[in-house]
């Protein structure tokens, strides 16, 4: 699971939820959204296995996951970078990622670069993905 080199315009590594749960602000539409319908997770351009790509403010010796409701943000959001690669995460590999890592991640933001971002800590989204499910 190397991950996928897109374009822009890639309709197939999208979330309309996501993206509708952004849009109203809405962070239990938001956390229905990432259990139901996936998100857009940047990959490191590495060989081997796919590698997701946080980001870190200055020196912090914390990161930030940075999670979209489409591709086309993600490209938004580094336009100078030729080689954008992503992944959709379902609900139980986001909650696995975020269960591993969620010591050196200080927020997860999502469509960071807009139009609707919105930002959580990594002990909310895993409270949102671990909720039990009613059937």
């Amino acid at each position: 699971m190397a991950g996928k080199k897109i374009k822009a315009d890639d309709k197939s590594f999208s979330s309309a939820n996501l993206a509708a749960a952004l849009q109203k602000q809405d962070s239990v539409a938001v956390a229905l959204a990432l259990r139901n319908n996936g998100v857009v997770v940047p990959l490191l351009d590495v060989e081997g296995p796919a590698q997701v790509r946080v980001f870190r403010r200055g020196e912090s010796d914390k990161y930030m996951l940075l999670l979209f409701s489409s591709a086309a943000n993600y490209v938004r959001m580094v336009p100078a970078e030729s080689d954008h690669r992503v992944i959709m995460y379902d609900s139980p590999t986001l909650l696995e990622f975020l269960e591993q890592n969620k010591g050196v991640l200080e927020a997860v933001w999502f469509d960071v670069a807009g139009p609707h971002a919105m930002q959580a800590s990594a002990d909310d989204v895993i409270n949102a993905l671990s909720l039990p499910r009613s059937e």
